[in-house]
C-alpha cells in the first residue's frame, strides 16, 4: 500500500543524511525509523493520507472515530486527515450539539474543529459525562499531539458499516432487502470478548457476479483492519464457506462499482468460547491461544 512519493517511508529514507552519529546512536534512529515505517504501513497511509479510523456511530451527519488500534489513538493531525479522507472534516462544537440534541451520545472523547476536545452526552450517568448532559468540552487543547478520537461531520456520507461488540448478530448490506447501491465502501468490524474467537455464517449472498470479483465484492479479514489477516474477496450468488477467526477480531469490507447492483447479503456472527479442557488433577484450564490479530 506503500508508495514511493513524499508520504512513503521510501521517500523519508532516501532524505537521511550521511551517517554523522555514534554507531549506536545510528543504530537506535534506523530502528525507530524502521518502526514508524511498520506502524505507517499498518495503519494503510497512502497518498499521502493516513486512513487510520473506523466508522462508529452517526447522526446529523456528525460521525464519531476511532483509530484501528483502539481508542485514544489519534493526534489532531490524523484526526483531521481520517475524516477529510472520506470528504468530511472535523465537526465544530456546533454541529456535535446539533447532533446530541437528537440523540447523538457517545461516552468518548475526540478531536473537533480548531483543535477542540470533547464528547456528547444524552444521558447523564455516574461514568460518563460527570453526571450531567450537554457537550462535555476539554476546551482548545495547546498540544496537538495528544491522542483522542474524532468527531468528523459529512452530510453526503453514506451510512453503512459499524462496530458490532455483541457476542452475536445479524448484519446486512446497506438497504437490504432492496439492492444496495452503487459506489459505496463500507467496513464492519467486529471485536468480541479477547479469548474468543468469532463464527461468521453467509445466510443470503448475492452480489454482481464477476469472474475476478473486480466489481462489486465482500473481503474478509482475520485482523480489526483491510491492511492484515486477507480471508477471501467473495462475489456472484453462491454462499461462501464458514469462516473462524484466529482472534477475538475480524473486519469485512464491502464495496461496490459505479454500475450494475443486486440483492445484497445477511451475514451472522457469533462469539466461539475457547475450549475448557479438563483433566484428573485440577479445574479446568483453557488450553486457547488468541489469533495472531487479536485485541483487548
Amino acid at each position: 500500500m506503500l508508495r514511493e512519493d513524499r508520504g512513503s517511508c521510501r521517500g523519508r529514507a532516501r532524505k537521511i543524511p550521511s551517517p554523522s552519529l555514534p554507531a549506536p546512536e545510528m543504530i537506535v534512529l534506523l530502528l525507530l525509523s524502521a518502526l514508524l515505517c511498520e506502524q505507517a504501513a499498518a495503519w494503510g497511509f497512502r497518498d499521502g493520507v493516513l486512513h487510520n479510523s473506523i466508522w462508529l456511530e452517526r447522526a446529523a451527519g456528525v460521525y464519531h472515530r476511532e483509530s484501528r488500534s483502539g481508542k485514544y489513538r489519534l493526534t489532531f493531525a490524523e484526526a483531521r486527515a481520517v475524516c477529510e479522507y472520506e470528504g468530511g472534516r472535523l465537526a465544530t462544537l456546533q454541529q456535535l450539539e446539533a447532533a446530541r440534541k437528537i440523540g447523538f451520545h457517545v461516552c468518548a472523547a475526540g478531536w473537533m474543529a480548531k483543535g477542540r476536545v470533547g464528547y456528547p452526552i444524552v444521558k447523564a450517568g455516574a461514568n460518563c459525562g460527570f453526571g450531567k448532559t450537554g457537550i462535555v468540552d476539554y476546551g482548545i487543547r495547546l498540544n496537538r499531539s495528544e491522542r483522542w478520537d474524532a468527531y468528523c461531520y459529512n452530510p453526503n456520507g453514506k451510512e453503512c458499516g459499524g462496530v458490532f461488540t455483541d457476542s452475536k448478530h445479524v448484519f446486512k448490506s446497506p438497504g437490504y432487502p432492496k439492492e444496495y447501491e452503487n459506489e459505496q465502501v463500507c467496513y464492519w468490524h467486529i471485536r468480541v470478548s479477547y479469548g474468543h474467537r468469532i463464527h461468521l455464517q453467509f445466510l443470503e449472498f448475492d452480489l454482481e457476479e464477476d469472474t475476478a470479483c473486480l466489481a462489486d465484492f465482500l473481503e474478509v479479514y482475520d485482523s480489526y483492519d483491510d491492511v492484515n489477516g486477507f480471508v477471501g474477496r467473495f462475489c456472484g450468488d453462491e454462499l461462501p464457506d464458514d469462516i473462524i477467526s484466529t482472534g477475538n477480531v475480524m473486519t469485512l469490507k464491502f464495496l461496490t462499482d459505479a454500475s450494475v447492483t443486486a440483492g445484497g447479503f445477511q451475514i451472522r456472527y457469533s462469539a466461539l468460547e475457547p475450549p475448557q479442557p479438563r483433566n484428573a488433577s485440577g479445574p479446568a484450564r483453557s488450553s486457547f491461544v488468541s489469533g495472531k490479530f487479536g485485541i483487548m
